[in-house]
């Protein structure tokens, strides 16, 4: 295939429809990992179309949805240091802190800047010396590249008035929690295809022979996508587990060498917490004492908040695969993308944002 309408063909995604239901005999549940994946299934109707024994529920695959609300308090507590100019991407400063998202600190006054890349927080931060620029670094192995390249270009530029606010998450240590947890009902994976392009597909194997669970890389449009739960409710139906590569025309067993090698010069591995997962030892990057110059929390000595999560909110039960969001009382009522209590419902790769944009959603329940 060449081009991107191909994976869009209403003919293919029959095809692979009709593979799924010839070789299903019995009920699966298979977690898509990331956001954009179930935002691509939910707003294609794919939910639907698959058939009945087919489970797919939504994995913690979005990074604003993850971040917990401790890490938001302190951006927001940067955001209101007058002296500090807070940048972020568009769908975290909507997100609810304990007391207030970083769209209301910017009501209330303070300088809260949406930009799309961290190259641009350093752009601001070069023509307002007098200010201290602080960027938001959220995100998975797919942004910290680019929030790396920020920080040794402001090395190198001698851009003393520049930091991140760190919280990057890193996937396969989420997938091991999850397989880890006694509760788990997930049976095989469509992995992050985004992910792999940048890191490879190492760091699946082990995943795949300790749990003895499929595992298959997939892309974002529905042929991927159907192509991918074919692939893996092919090995459930055989009783092998393994890791396969759907996303091949994007992702290689070694992923991006220039990347990889730019994340582990600036950044080392830590323990990450997580919204409504607790702390997954190993799953997070911090930077390097070499760069603790352009470390916020280290910079500014930001206080270590402890915030509770919102009872009336159950993403930590959405975001490991036990609830949909249409199971949630304040689902379309109490909580909507105008007035979220809480992040899957703010960002542009949330579960619930999907499931309230997309009208007609499956109503099936998760079961194991």
């Amino acid at each position: 295939m060449k081009y991107l309408s191909e994976y869009r063909d209403p003919a293919l995604v029959a095809q692979y429809l009709e593979d799924i239901r010839q070789v299903v005999t019995r009920p699966w549940v298979i977690m898509e990992i990331c956001g954009g994946q179930t935002h691509s299934l939910v707003k294609n109707g794919l939910l639907d179309l698959l058939p009945k024994e087919i489970q797919l529920v939504h994995g913690p695959g979005c990074p604003v949805c993850v971040t917990p609300i401790r890490l938001i308090d302190q951006a927001v507590h940067l955001a209101l240091n007058e002296h500090v100019i807070l940048c972020s991407f568009g769908d975290m400063v909507r997100v609810p802190g304990s007391t207030k998202s970083l769209l209301e600190a910017k009501a209330a006054g303070a300088d809260v800047r949406m930009l799309y890349s961290p190259l641009e927080a350093l752009k601001i931060a070069k023509e307002n010396p007098q200010r201290e620029v602080v960027f938001f670094a959220v995100g998975f192995e797919t942004t910290a590249p680019a929030n790396a390249l920020s920080v040794l270009q402001a090395l190198q530029e001698g851009i003393t008035n520049y930091s991140i606010l760190t919280s990057h998450v890193l996937v396969p240590p989420a997938m091991e929690a999850l397989l880890s947890d006694e509760t788990n009902i997930v049976q095989g994976f469509l992995a992050a295809g985004h992910v792999c392009t940048i890191m490879g597909m190492g760091e699946y194997y082990p995943l795949v022979e300790k749990f003895k669970v499929p595992v298959v890389i997939t892309g974002f449009e529905p042929v991927d996508l159907l192509q991918g739960i074919a692939m893996v409710v092919k090995q459930l139906e055989r009783g092998e587990h393994r890791l396969e590569n759907q996303y091949s025309r994007m992702v290689t067993a070694a992923g991006n060498r220039a990347a990889r090698e730019v994340i582990d010069r600036v950044f080392e591995t830590s323990d990450r917490e997580w919204r409504g997962m607790g702390t997954i030892p190993g799953s997070g990057y911090e930077l390097r004492g070499a760069y603790a110059a352009y470390d916020a929390s280290h910079k500014f000595q930001v206080p270590a908040v402890r915030a509770s999560e919102n009872k009336a909110c159950i993403a930590g039960e959405i975001l490991r695969g036990r609830k949909k969001p249409n199971q949630c009382t304040e689902f379309g009522t109490r909580c909507t993308p105008a007035s979220p209590q809480g992040a899957p419902m703010v960002s542009s790769e949330g579960a619930c944002a999907a499931y309230h944009h997309y009208v007609h959603v499956s109503e099936r329940p998760v079961s194991g």
